[in-house]
């Protein structure tokens, strides 16, 4: 599963800092008022994947005459790449598009759309019983988009969500939407065919299939050419790539295409999200260890620490299973920062299934978690099968002693840094001074430290040493 964005509890600055993006609208991509016949504005609440994706749609609506604003009330077509993960994103989503409604009464020939998981999902509901939107496109229809807002502007409603076995957009070179100019996504694969009981992402993004190696490696070559300096390789489940390049007869595995965008430069960043404890390979850990560019980080979910709970969300481990893995982990690359996902209160949780939790993460030490608590979705397994018997008030109780566990471990990790040197790769300002750098560490930790006359610039790599910290940033200063 993506590390999500949205509705989240117990977020370092870190994540604070990424989440910034969801609720964004964003830059135009030309200053020439001409250029463009129609405007549009997007907001994106989710995972990484959204985020991709918007980018995808920029880049389709962009080559039809569409430019886009910041300005909501600048809008001809107002977007919003949703999620379903929780309810309250829903909740959330649902509350903008109401606000959006006003805008259309103020503005004749306003159109809203909704993309994405809750697009697919909600489809009726939007459309007919409460006449929020006016199209609706599922995750692998973004090329009819053109098609779609050109019915609308005829009253109709428009509406795709046909999922596909096949549809990658490894063709479509995204536009980068408010950009740092440093860091970016690449998308790899799309889809899942992992069954997690508690997930919709199967039922709303369609079976897993792989993009094109030599797309993806063109896009990343692009990027480095263009100046960025860190890509993300996204994928529900990056470790089950597996793309076979008939042409050239070879199967390409993640681990292959992993070395491949490595071998692009040194000086280009890679990272990847998100891995399944059962598909993650020593192939793949040894090829992390070989490149120093590979950076040394791994988002490892485990959900819960009982293997019973496990059982129960159908994430195919135990609880001993997932430790080994961690062992693993960290025989072959000792300075691998892993985080992961943590649920509490699926299911029959009782208290000792809770301790398991805790205890887990204590062993696997993570430098940061995404933490939630069980939030029924309809539709999925866990739906259909189990009963959701655990009392709100004991699901957050439970949350917190997550939640404050996982802060105590990230300020012991950062304490267990200062005094050492990072090779951190500058993304820009900090968000607070703009004499002060920010940028991440290999392990993804980020740190703040002053300019002062040194002549970097954004996208630069500084070597810098961690003096103190919080549990979310490390500050430090340049070694000369």
């Amino acid at each position: 599963m993506i590390d999500y964005v949205s509705d989240r509890i117990g977020l370092t600055d870190q994540q604070k800092h990424d989440e910034t993006r969801q609720g964004e609208a964003y830059a135009p991509f030309s200053d020439d008022p001409n250029l463009y016949k129609k405007r549009f504005f997007i907001e994106s609440y989710g995972c990484a994947m959204n985020f991709a994706d918007s980018e995808v749609v920029a880049s389709i609506l962009n080559n039809n005459g569409f430019g886009a604003t910041k300005i909501l009330e600048e809008a001809d077509l107002i977007l919003i790449n949703t999620c379903s993960i929780r309810e309250k994103a829903e909740l959330t989503i649902r509350k903008r598009l109401t606000e959006f409604r006003s805008l259309k009464q103020k503005k004749k020939g306003l159109l809203v759309g909704v993309l994405g998981c809750m697009a697919e999902r909600l489809k009726s509901k939007l459309l007919e019983e409460e006449k929020l939107v006016d199209i609706v496109v599922g995750p692998d229809a973004y090329r009819s988009l053109p098609s779609l807002v050109e019915e609308a502007e005829t009253g109709q409603k428009a509406v795709n969500v046909l999922l596909s076995r096949d549809e990658t957009y490894g063709d479509i070179s995204p536009v980068r939407l408010n950009s740092n100019g440093v860091t970016a996504f690449v998308s790899i694969m799309r889809g899942c065919n992992n069954m997690c009981s508690f997930c919709v992402v199967p039922f709303t993004r369609g079976r897993e299939r792989s993009r094109s190696a030599e797309s993806i490696i063109a896009e990343c070559k692009d990027l480095f050419e263009q100046g960025f300096r860190e890509v993300t390789l996204l994928g529900q489940n990056v470790d089950s790539y597996y793309f076979q390049d008939e042409q050239n007869e070879i199967t390409v595995t993640f681990a292959m295409l992993l070395e491949k965008v490595a071998l692009i430069s040194p000086l280009l960043r890679v990272r990847f999200s998100t891995s399944h404890p059962k598909d993650i390979t020593d192939e793949v850990l040894f090829t992390i260890a070989k490149y120093e560019n590979v950076c040394n980080y791994i988002h490892l979910p485990v959900q819960s620490g009982s293997t019973r709970i496990l059982q129960l969300m159908n994430r195919t481990y135990t609880r001993e299973w997932y430790m080994a893995k961690i062992d693993r982990i960290k025989e072959i690359i000792p300075d691998c920062g892993i985080s992961a996902d943590i649920i509490t209160g699926f299911c029959t949780e009782e208290d000792s299934d809770h301790k398991d939790t805790l205890s887990i993460m204590k062993y696997a030490n993570y430098h940061y978690a995404y933490m939630y608590y069980y939030s029924e979705r309809p539709g999925t397994l866990a739906q259909k099968r189990y009963t959701d018997d655990v009392p709100l008030e004991t699901k957050k109780n439970r949350l917190y002693e997550v939640v404050a566990l996982q802060n105590k471990l990230s300020l012991e990790s950062n304490e267990r840094d200062l005094g050492k040197s990072f090779k951190i790769l500058i993304e820009g300002d900090s968000k607070k001074s703009d004499t002060d750098w920010m940028g991440r560490s290999s392990q993804g930790k980020v740190f703040v430290f002053p300019k002062e006359d040194y002549k970097f610039e954004k996208g630069d790599y500084a070597f810098v040493e961690a003096i103190s910290c919080t549990q979310g940033t490390l500050l430090g200063k340049i070694i000369k």
